[in-house]
């Protein structure tokens, strides 16, 4: 999947939304109920009522891009659906655009380099 990698970041509208919106729908609620800014290149999720729909909209530099899936089997693993905002990693957003439990991904652990080689 093309998507996004690295430290991009992530906000995760835990509460359904209406998915006959397009892009410029979904921008005006990032605006107005996440307070946010949907032109920061942030990536920002939605879902719909059916737990196997997600959409997400971000700025790319050139303009708005909206994708959407639906699981053909299957749900999205959703947080608990009430009024806020969440916030993932990208490989958590993989996982979730996977259809798998992105609750269960979890950071690197740091590990110190050898001083010598052994």
């Amino acid at each position: 999947m093309i998507g996004p990698s690295g430290s991009v970041h992530v906000m995760v509208a835990t509460k359904p939304v209406d998915f006959r919106k397009g892009a410029d729908g979904l921008a005006a609620l990032v605006r107005d109920t996440m307070a946010a800014d949907p032109f920061s290149g942030t990536v920002y999720v939605f879902r719909a009522k059916r737990t196997d729909r997600v959409k997400l909209v971000f700025w790319d530099g050139t303009g708005v891009v909206l994708v959407a899936k639906r699981l053909e089997d299957g749900e999205f693993r959703w947080p608990k659906a009430q009024d806020g905002v969440i916030h993932l990693s990208a490989a958590e957003l993989s996982a979730l655009l996977e259809g798998l439990d992105w609750r269960r991904v979890h950071a690197p652990r740091s590990t110190s380099a050898p001083v010598e080689p052994s």
